[in-house]
């Protein structure tokens, strides 16, 4: 169960870890793609931007779960490093209760603030009542979302990438299953998309925690761990809330850029929301690099072998900058190709290539954006990592989209390219942080 990232060869050990952690982000990805896809074919436009819209506000929510639960990842990684194993388990427990506890507030934030929060993202008057229906349903199971999600960050700490990789494969098969039956059957749109989302994770959670019982840990979990201790939780809080409180900002930015989108119709609505499914897909390797980078370099932050994470941060670079440009070739050229998977309206594919341009351009620099968040996340400038983010939203994404959009003409792609602008911005802070940390040799790990 417990991988050892100290020693050995850089490259296949990252790799054996990396490979699973890209598989489950993969079948993440499709588990997204197939409601708007299986919407796109069997229900309306409206739907479709229903969908778009309600869940670019769940992925928001989502995120600060699983943002925040990075903390224990890096914490459990770091003690695994330092063979503290008792002190691993006692982190696990205190980060259980803390994460039910929020998993209540989430659950009552969506349910009671569903048409609040669908009025802030300006959803067309068409699809409103639609939008709010599909954030109540998916808010009605923030408890299985966070339990979902909680798991897998829980067994990445301490170098378990299966684990997590067969919860997502179950939740997938269990959400084509019920996207199928609940729209093109019972034909429920939207509503019936979050349903199914829903009832896949419980799925997977309960058959995520028959798999654990029957596995052997390197420490022993007891229920007197289930408290919440103080070093632990300030732990936790100290290295997680400046990650959640980044990605809530981020996310909150592209929830400025969609609300934009959305005073322009339902079709450049539904356009981007086509748009980001396929991001989900070309963000893939980066997106993979990043999580992995961050168990990986923990480890050996904790074990003291700081020459070993910076070289792999510089191989991670490598390997994703190759991917990157493929995918840059793939989804600026074809784009109308990848988005006409999720909808057969014409207008709606060539909103989403418009936006997919920009966004390949993204796909050149997110392979160092991305590494490098991993590899700060790991030696624990989680607080770094939270101001280049916060800069790259609020500095350079929100005010090119407002300036676009007032000089655009109302083109997407002008709009989109507020995204590889803020971008560039965050990895001249990344490289300036690393010339930085370098030059005065402090306990950074470079």
């Amino acid at each position: 169960m417990n991988n050892d990232f100290t020693n050995g060869s850089i490259l296949p050990k990252l790799l054996k870890f990396m490979l699973p952690v890209l598989f489950a982000m993969f079948l993440q990805a499709m588990y997204g793609a197939v409601d708007l896809l299986v919407v796109g074919q069997f229900a309306s436009n409206i739907d479709v931007s229903a969908v778009s819209t309600g869940s670019q506000i769940m992925a928001t929510l989502t995120n600060l779960i699983v943002s925040f639960s990075m903390g224990i990842t890096i914490v459990v990684g770091q003690k695994i490093g330092q063979k503290r194993f008792d002190d691993a388990a006692q982190t696990i427990g205190t980060g259980l209760v803390i994460f039910a506890a929020t998993g209540v507030v989430f659950t009552a934030v969506s349910m009671i603030g569903a048409g609040f929060l669908a009025g802030l993202m300006q959803a067309p008057a068409e699809a409103f009542d639609l939008t709010v229906s599909y954030t109540r349903i998916c808010g009605a199971g923030f408890l299985i979302i966070t339990a979902y999600n909680l798991l897998g960050s829980i067994f990445r700490g301490f170098g378990d990438s299966r684990t997590p990789l067969i919860a997502v494969g179950i939740a997938c098969l269990f959400n084509i299953i019920g996207d199928l039956l609940f729209v093109s059957v019972f034909h429920l749109g939207a509503s019936g998309a979050a349903l199914a989302t829903i009832l896949a994770q419980l799925i997977s959670v309960v058959i995520s925690l028959f798999i654990i019982r029957r596995t052997k840990f390197p420490f022993t979990f007891r229920r007197s761990h289930l408290r919440i201790e103080r070093g632990n939780a300030v732990s936790i809080v100290r290295v997680g809330l400046p990650v959640a409180l980044q990605d809530f900002l981020v996310g909150i930015s592209f929830l400025v850029m969609l609300a934009i989108v959305n005073r322009i119709g339902v079709s450049a609505s539904a356009g981007v929301g086509v748009a980001e499914k396929v991001c989900a897909f070309i963000m893939l390797v980066p997106g993979a690099f990043m999580q992995s980078m961050s168990a990986f370099v923990a480890q050996n932050y904790g074990a003291g072998f700081r020459d070993r994470a910076v070289k792999s941060l510089k191989i991670s670079i490598a390997i994703s900058a190759v991917f990157g440009t493929a995918m840059f070739l793939l989804t600026f050229f074809h784009g109308d190709l990848l988005a006409g998977i999720f909808s057969g309206n014409s207008e709606t594919i060539t909103d989403a290539w418009s936006y997919l341009k920009a966004y390949a351009i993204d796909c050149l620099l997110t392979c160092f954006l991305f590494c490098f968040t991993g590899y700060y996340n790991g030696i624990g400038k989680t607080t770094f990592v939270m101001i280049q983010g916060i800069c790259g939203a609020f500095l350079v994404r929100i005010p090119v989209a407002f300036l676009m959009q007032k000089i655009g003409n109302g083109s997407i792609f002008l709009i989109g390219l507020a995204i590889p602008c803020s971008t560039v911005l965050q990895i001249v802070l990344c490289f300036g942080a690393y010339i930085y940390y370098k030059k005065r040799n402090i306990s950074s790990g470079v």
